[in-house]
């Protein structure tokens, strides 16, 4: 995977499980408020069918006291009072019932066929003894017990909440109940409400994270772009300054050669060939004209060996870089007419080859920039080791420059080619100049396997 791919992947990763835990807290917390909701509703209807259940027992006892308070306590006197009971309902599903303690029915006007039959030990869908239940809520509890019983509107098996009362006298169990069909579908209505706000708030969240997620991948997508450009467009000026670098070396090189070498062997060829002539005429001047010549070869070599030098020091690679730096500092302070101070406290250390290379050039392109630009009287070069690798700082008293004028304009080729060569590496570089005072200071890692390797010691 690519570099921006990975980018992009961190990016939207993070955003995706955020929106996932996001959606399961709103969930949760939805569904809990859901419950909760249902649960006040049911508890609301429930204590309203509750106080409608009293009032209609409270009905139906108000037409069955004056029987058992004026009439004689005899079989006739409670068979009006079941026929006046039957009499009374509230819609096709709302009627009074009546069994004896042994849980015997004395009246039901929905179901004919339960009268006079033993129900005691009748139970309903859910195993509850119902008939057993609603006397012992009469007789030891609240009066109000629910279960599941025969609805006559639909002939359907529902919940049911009932309400009853013992008539002592008597020994009657009165009572009359109400289907709960309603509260179950209030609370169903609450729960399907919930469902679809859980819903709608996902495919909200969704969409939003959606057009985050795309926004994300646009961004990225334009980044990529965008350094893609920056990184070609970088890529064809350093392909140009490359070209253009290893041509202005050519051309120092063939002018070297041309008006150095080129000249000092044409000159040596004319004297050899002059020597001969004198010599084959007898003449004694030529063996002095051979001498000239010999002492001429000896310079060429010389050019030769500086040119070879320029390009790559032969010390660099027998004595290493503390005694390569010695002699270009010699050769400058000789060629220049300055006062060059030379710190080393690498001793004879062994530096990586391409540190100890960026280190050389880093040097001999700082001595050429002060020789250029800077007229000082005195250099100051140190090269000392470090916790993080290596330091190297070059100094000079000249005339200063503006570091940002420089570094903006174009004959600052010089800087920049310091700058890269320290990037490639992984090393960090300073700059500070002023009027008498500019130095610069490079700091390069050097890698332990690598000092290892080359025996690198600090």
């Amino acid at each position: 995977m690519q570099l921006k791919h990975k980018i992009v992947a961190l990016s939207i990763l993070p955003l995706l499980l955020a929106v996932a835990l996001i959606c399961a807290l709103v969930i949760v917390q939805n569904q809990r408020l859901g419950e909760d909701q249902a649960r006040l509703i049911e508890n609301a209807i429930l204590s309203s069918k509750r106080a409608e259940l009293k009032n209609y027992v409270a009905m139906a006892l108000s037409v069955i006291t004056p029987l058992q308070a004026g009439a004689p306590d005899d079989a006739r006197t409670r068979r009006q009072a079941l026929e006046a009971l039957a009499k009374l309902d509230f819609g096709r599903d709302g009627y009074f019932f009546v069994y004896d303690i042994r849980g015997r029915n004395l009246m039901h006007p929905r179901q004919a066929e339960l009268v006079g039959r033993d129900l005691w030990n009748l139970t309903d869908p859910h195993g509850l003894p119902a008939v057993r239940a609603l006397i012992e809520s009469a007789t030891h509890g609240d009066g109000f017990q629910r279960y599941a019983w025969w609805k006559p509107s639909t002939g359907q098996v529902t919940d049911k909440l009932a309400y009853v009362v013992m008539l002592e006298p008597w020994g009657w169990m009165l009572g009359t109940g109400i289907y709960l069909e309603d509260v179950e579908r209030a609370t169903r209505q609450v729960r399907d409400e919930v469902a679809g706000g859980i819903r709608s708030t996902m495919v909200a969240i969704a969409t939003i994270a959606l057009a985050a997620v795309l926004l994300v991948f646009a961004g990225g997508l334009t980044l990529s772009v965008r350094e893609h450009r920056l990184a070609d467009g970088k890529l064809q000026s350093l392909n140009r300054r490359i070209v253009h670098l290893q041509e202005e070396e050519r051309s120092r090189v063939s002018r070297e050669l041309h008006d150095g070498i080129s000249q000092l062997l044409v000159s040596i060829k004319f004297q050899f060939e002059l020597a001969g002539h004198q010599l084959e005429a007898g003449h004694s001047g030529g063996l002095a004209i051979l001498g000239q010549a010999t002492e001429r070869l000896g310079g060429a070599i010389g050019e030769i060996r500086r040119i070879s030098h320029d390009l790559r020091p032969s010390l660099l690679d027998t004595l290493g870089l503390p005694a390569a730096i010695g002699q270009l500092a010699t050769e400058f302070e000789q060629r220049c007419a300055l006062s060059v101070v030379y710190r080393n406290s690498l001793h004879d250390a062994r530096l990586p080859d391409e540190v100890a290379v960026a280190l050389f050039r880093i040097v001999q392109e700082a001595l050429t920039n002060i020789e250029r630009h800077a007229r000082a009287g005195s250099v100051l070069i140190d090269l000392e080791p470090c916790v993080s690798g290596v330091q190297l700082r070059v100094r000079d008293d000249g005339i200063g420059f503006d570091p940002r004028t420089i570094e903006r304009a174009q004959e600052g080729i010089g800087l920049r080619n310091i700058r890269e060569r320290i990037e490639h590496l992984g090393g960090r570089f300073s700059l500070s100049s002023s009027t008498g005072h500019t130095g610069i200071c490079v700091i390069l890692p050097v890698p332990a396997a690598q000092a290892a390797g080359t025996s690198f010691t600090l």
